[in-house]
């Protein structure tokens, strides 16, 4: 299915920094709870994250990567999910997440 460069334009999909990485034991899958700086025009998000296989709470804060910003915010068992931290799967279905090959500006649009 083909989409034309409107429909890309109404995800905003931005860079941002984890400042705050936790455990998040109530959810169903092995997950964790995120902070993430998206700069001081969008400011602080959350979000919950299945990156427990390849990622370490300590790795995690300072880390740069992509988030969709502009969903509605998700319940997740007792946790409002506020963004959408982007990555791909392995073979396995494990999530490796997507950064910037390069620090960029928190907040800073994908195009």
């Amino acid at each position: 299915m083909e989409i034309d460069y409107s429909d890309f334009s109404k995800v905003d999909i931005r860079a941002g920094t984890i400042i705050r990485a936790e455990e998040f034991p109530e959810a169903r899958n092995p997950s964790y709870k995120i902070w993430v700086d998206f700069g001081p025009e969008i400011g602080e998000r959350k979000s919950s994250a299945q990156v427990t296989h390849y990622y370490d709470l300590g790795d995690l804060v300072g880390k740069q990567v992509a988030a969709v910003i502009n969903f509605p915010a998700k319940q997740i068992g007792p946790f409002m999910s506020e963004c959408l931290v982007l990555g791909f799967p392995n073979e396995a279905g494990e999530v490796v997440l997507i950064s910037p090959s390069h620090e960029v500006p928190n907040g800073g649009k994908l195009f």
